[in-house]
């Protein structure tokens, strides 16, 4: 099989690379492959069954759009989140495409209410309240496209995406990637992929192309490490996020919530000083599960535009840079979460955080009395710090501590922490501003490249991959 451009991953990222080749009519023949679904197809059965069922691939995390048909659906709109890009090819060009992503969100259906900049003064008051607490606030305008708009607006992308003659190659995992020494260096010419559908030949095969684009998210970054070891990739090791996803009543995040809808907060605690922020704030939302390789479930949160909790929830990272000789920080990730899960039988852990205090595991008995009603039923009570290592759950509890002077009643005793939330794009594959690597002809893109991490931000990388491979 041949093709012009093949493009491994139909997340975001690789979505906005068949977009703009698109727009800017290239005629070339465009494939995408993707070990998941097409969204019309994704559902996940725990809707239905009340309880997570373990499905290989996730249907959450794997599919057209990748984890972002099922994600709160927030687009950033601002450089100064998302990843480390803008020093790949400066703010100011993110910026700018940023704007233009954003146009062709809204092209699609976004909603185009901007949350976060009608009380500026409010915002103020925040602001003040984060300093007193060493804390810096960054506050980004957010166009909220929800988890069940997120399903019907990529699903409309991936139906002008069909109609323009892109081919799909759904249910297919990619096996390696084709390399041949030419003059000048490794090049890429392609990529094995096998499929993986009920019933099909377990058989491989080969699909030539003239330039291949990874862009695999954040679940297909270990595979992508993997990749960069054996065809000898260029990458750097980056760094790792470690953290908790924490739930507190909406009536505790109210005054956030109605100003910023997502505040984001950065801090460096003692006595580490390590970076320690918010992520993913979920106002009314859902704490929820993903599946990834090797049965590692992972906490994550979502947040619809007509379905509300009680709830609000949010990641707290702890980010950590390990030196020389280590080099292996996704493995490293990966690890924690299997212990995380261990004690929770394969379940998300859950704990409140005055338990963590009086150095206690949490009991469902004391869950039941408690003001938050956990939105993740199946998760198991227990002791998160039995299984996360001392640096990250030190930072975390000192941060938590920090951002109660903000948010009044943040660190209260009920409030819950699950665990593991991990972030897997540790690895950092090393790229002009081109977005060219050492290989000919491979371009690595979105949160597996270890430069985004986001939707918006992997958004811009791809379009700016299109739009360079149709110019050349």
């Amino acid at each position: 099989m041949n093709t012009d451009i093949l493009i491994v991953g139909m997340g975001p990222a690789g979505i906005f690379t068949a977009l703009g080749l698109i727009y800017k009519g290239d005629k070339r023949h465009i494939t995408m492959v993707d070990r998941g679904l097409s969204i019309v197809r994704r559902s996940c059965p725990k809707e239905k069954v009340g309880h997570c069922i373990g499905c290989n691939p996730c249907r959450i995390t794997t599919g057209f759009s990748g984890a972002g048909a099922f994600s709160d659906g927030k687009l950033s709109l601002s450089w100064e989140v998302g990843g480390d890009l803008p020093e790949l090819i400066g703010a100011d060009l993110v910026q700018k495409t940023i704007g233009r992503c954003d146009d062709i969100y809204l092209r699609f259906g976004a909603d185009t209410h901007v949350e976060g900049v009608e009380n500026p003064e409010a915002v103020a008051q925040i602001r003040r309240r984060a300093i007193k607490a060493g804390l810096k606030l960054v506050d980004c305008p957010i166009r909220h496209l929800g988890t069940e708009r997120s399903q019907e607006i990529y699903g409309a992308i991936e139906q002008f995406l069909v109609d323009s003659g892109v081919t799909m190659l759904y249910e297919h995992d990619c096996l390696d990637l084709l390399m041949e020494e030419k003059e000048g260096g490794k090049a890429c010419v392609g990529a094995v992929l096998r499929d993986c559908s009920a019933g099909a030949s377990s058989d491989s095969f080969e699909v030539k192309a003239s330039e291949v684009v990874v862009a695999t998210g954040r679940r297909g970054a270990a595979w992508l490490d993997g990749l960069c070891q054996r065809h000898e990739i260029k990458h750097e090791s980056g760094p790792m996020d470690l953290g908790v996803r924490v739930e507190v009543r909406n009536e505790i995040m109210e005054d956030v919530n109605n100003v910023l809808y997502e505040s984001k907060l950065v801090g460096y605690p003692n006595p580490f000083r390590d970076k320690v922020r918010t992520f993913c704030q979920n106002p009314g939302g859902f704490v929820s599960q993903e599946n990834y390789d090797n049965d590692l479930a992972v906490v994550n949160g979502h947040s619809y535009k007509d379905r509300k909790s009680s709830n609000t929830n949010l990641a707290v990272l702890s980010t950590q840079h390990f030196r020389e000789p280590f080099d292996r920080p996704i493995a490293y990730s990966q690890q924690v979460g299997q212990l995380v899960n261990m004690l929770g039988a394969g379940h998300i852990l859950v704990q409140r955080f005055g338990d963590i205090l009086d150095g206690k595991r949490t009991w469902p008995s004391e869950l039941s009395r408690s003001n938050v009603v956990p939105t993740l039923p199946d998760a198991e009570p227990g002791d998160i710090t039995s299984a996360m290592p001392y640096r990250a759950m030190t930072n975390i509890v000192e941060f938590i501590k920090l951002v109660d002077h903000v948010v009044p009643g943040f660190a209260a005793e009920e409030t819950l922490l699950y665990a593991p939330e991990l972030k897997f794009y540790s690895n950092r594959v090393s790229m002009d501003e081109h977005l060219d690597t050492n290989v000919c002809h491979l371009h690595c893109l979105g949160d597996s490249s270890g430069w985004t991490r986001g939707l918006m931000m992997s958004s811009v990388m791809g379009l700016l991959m299109g739009e360079e491979l149709a110019d050349r």
